[in-house]
């Protein structure tokens, strides 16, 4: 029993090197086909079609779904994002798929209650804060929760251009 738990045989180990060759081939086929913006995080729901893309990937792989099967799924995945991105141009759309970005922290000083709201602590605003080289909190002139998860610093010199905050909401 526990022989075939870690071993099968020979010719299944062929059939996933092979399906793992031609599905790779797939999706770089189809993803050159729709662009690069297909494997971009610009939304959570570009991530998402990403993550399924790599889902799909390996569980053609690593079963027996037939690789058009696999194929066909990736194709589409990709066939919805192209029409969602063309409909998030529209505002009333875009509120649909996407998040709203949050703002964190305003110069140099943090806001607790949206920090609080999107399961955000001060550990992770100092983490990125590190990770942009910021020196000082008040050089900071904003931490923003993308849409996407990510998390956006803000800092240097000078004033903020408010177009860099214009979807941003702030919770305070």
């Amino acid at each position: 029993m526990i022989a075939g738990w870690v071993w099968s045989s020979w010719s299944d180990v062929g059939t996933v090197i092979v399906s793992a060759v031609v599905m790779m081939a797939a999706v770089i086929t189809i993803i050159r086909v729709v662009g690069l913006r297909s494997l971009s995080k610009m939304s959570s729901f570009d991530f998402a079609v990403t993550v399924a893309i790599g889902s799909i990937t390996a569980s053609t792989v690593a079963s027996s779904t037939p690789l058009a099967n696999g194929a066909v799924a990736v194709a589409s995945l990709l066939a919805v994002q192209a029409v969602i991105a063309v409909l998030r141009r529209r505002a009333s759309f875009d509120r649909v798929v996407d998040n709203t970005p949050v703002l964190l922290m305003r110069d140099g000083m943090m806001i607790d209650e949206a920090m609080s709201r999107c399961r955000v602590t001060e550990a992770d605003v100092i983490a990125k804060l590190r990770e942009a080289n910021a020196l000082e909190l008040s050089s900071v002139r904003a931490v923003v929760l993308e849409t996407t998860g990510d998390i956006s610093v803000l800092h240097g010199e000078g004033p903020l251009d408010p177009l860099l905050l214009r979807d941003v909401r702030d919770l305070r």
